[in-house]
């Protein structure tokens, strides 16, 4: 009898102990990757929002869409799924093209104001897509920079094959912000076509390990372990990938183009520490810009002379 109840008492511990675990994991990765929390897929509120948020690109992009010249594309991956996005052609003939990438839960037209930047400022054919799960792309499950550089780099080709005129290739930039410049570094880190020149990344993290470690601390006051772990594991049985594997930190090191690292002194969100490892990893050419007082993904918002000075000097050491 005493053994019986022993048995039970451990078996009700070890079903307790799996539940603590398992629930909060199921919870975190539900909350974070799952496409339907908070995904902005609403293309006249992104606008609205746009035009709130940024409001001297306002008359640049209504010019464009009155004159349909802000495309929508789409393209369909091997698998099957179709990815949404957009592009403009410069306003004079040009081989200069820049791919700009989104961060998370945004979408391809919350970063029209880097568009303006490049195709309004510099003069630059621009293409915007809409990475998986996010806008008018297919797909449920977020993926951290890890699942969206492949589909990044065959959009740096379809961006190629659209603006290269009479050129055999353009002279290319990717830039991205957040999530999207952690998924820029990942394509830095992997063999890139002569056409691509530079990169630019604007408050990227290190890992998605890290990261989400940040945020639970910061947002649930829990500790990285054991959660972190167990909900990493999980994503494993669910979506392929552990959170380590999402790892701009380790793609930075093998890449051999140009990189400018630009990071907010106030970022909360992806902590600045962040950006000095990001930046010590990565070998020459490199630039590291910081900005005091900014938040996260707000540099462009609250320096946008500045910052367009700064990525122009950039980009023109590199594409003529």
């Amino acid at each position: 009898m005493k053994r019986t109840k022993k048995i039970t008492i451990w078996s009700i511990s070890v079903i307790t102990v799996i539940a603590l675990l398992l629930f909060p994991s199921i919870y975190f990765i539900n909350f974070s990757l799952n496409h339907k929390y908070d995904i902005k897929t609403d293309s006249v509120e992104s606008y609205r929002y746009m035009s709130e948020k940024y409001p001297w690109i306002v008359g640049w992009v209504d010019s464009l869409r009155t004159h349909h010249e802000l495309h929508d594309t789409i393209i369909t991956r091997e698998d099957g799924v179709r990815l949404h996005g957009i592009f403009a052609y410069a306003p004079e003939t040009t081989d200069k093209t820049a791919v700009i990438v989104h961060g998370y839960t945004d979408n391809s037209i919350r970063m029209l104001m880097i568009g303006y930047l490049y195709n309004k400022e510099l003069g630059y054919n621009i293409l915007l897509p809409d990475l998986y799960a996010h806008g008018k792309s297919e797909g449920q499950w977020v993926g951290m920079g890890l699942k969206d550089y492949p589909d990044v780099m065959l959009w740096m080709n379809i961006a190629n094959n659209i603006f290269r005129g009479k050129n055999k290739e353009t002279n290319m930039v990717v830039h991205g912000i957040s999530m999207g410049a952690a998924t820029t570094m990942m394509v830095s880190g992997h063999e890139n076509n002569s056409f691509v020149k530079c990169f630019v990344e604007d408050c990227g993290y290190t890992s998605a390990k890290d990261e989400f470690a940040y945020k639970l601390k910061q947002m649930y006051h829990l500790p990285a372990f054991p959660y972190i772990y167990t909900a990493s594991l999980l994503n494993k049985m669910v979506n392929g990938w552990y959170f380590s594997d999402a790892n701009p930190l380790n793609a930075v090191k093998k890449c051999t183009k140009p990189m400018l690292f630009i990071h907010g002194e106030s970022d909360t969100y992806v902590p600045t520490w962040m950006v000095y490892k990001l930046y010590d990893a990565k070998p020459m050419p490199k630039e590291l810009w910081t900005l005091p007082g900014v938040e996260h993904a707000l540099s462009y918002h609250d320096y946008p002379e500045q910052y367009t000075v700064k990525v122009k000097d950039f980009v023109n050491n590199y594409i003529k």
